[in-house]
């Protein structure tokens, strides 16, 4: 895998649910190139804009990629790290019996993740992370179109 990517992604929601925004800035490690996504829901939440971000974006990258992908989401890096594991194991349930919020996007972001060796990073969100910031203004702004 000689594709090397950074991706930065976030998700914006006014009202939970409300109207949703979600951004990504994708970057070349190889060229420097950048690219930004973005997209909205009518109506959505936050965790969904979260998890679409990151679905999105890496299914936007058609061939296998070493991806560095930085999200100022816990419950998106623990989701896909930690929990899955067990919502898997024990029929898509919670610890607590209940169904696993947003199931249909965690399986499709499983799907997803195999294709590509993808490394996850938290990143705190609104702490003048250049890439992070750029993200959530994409968010913002599609959600506000």
């Amino acid at each position: 895998m000689n594709n090397k990517l950074q991706i930065y992604t976030d998700g914006a929601c006014s009202g939970n649910p409300g109207i949703g925004g979600w951004g990504a800035v994708l970057i070349n490690r190889n060229t420097g190139e950048e690219k930004y996504l973005s997209g909205a829901e009518n109506v959505t939440t936050n965790n969904k804009m979260e998890l679409t971000a990151t679905i999105e974006s890496l299914k936007s990258i058609n061939k296998p990629s070493e991806i560095e992908l930085y999200t100022d989401s816990q419950y998106v890096k623990n989701g896909i790290n930690i929990w899955i594991i067990n919502w898997k194991n024990n029929g898509w349930k919670t610890a607590n019996k209940k169904p696993v919020a947003n199931k249909e996007l965690w399986i499709e972001l499983d799907k997803i993740v195999q294709f590509h060796n993808v490394q996850w990073f938290w990143v705190k969100g609104h702490s003048g992370n250049h890439y992070n910031e750029i993200a959530d203004q994409l968010a913002v702004k599609a959600m506000n179109i």
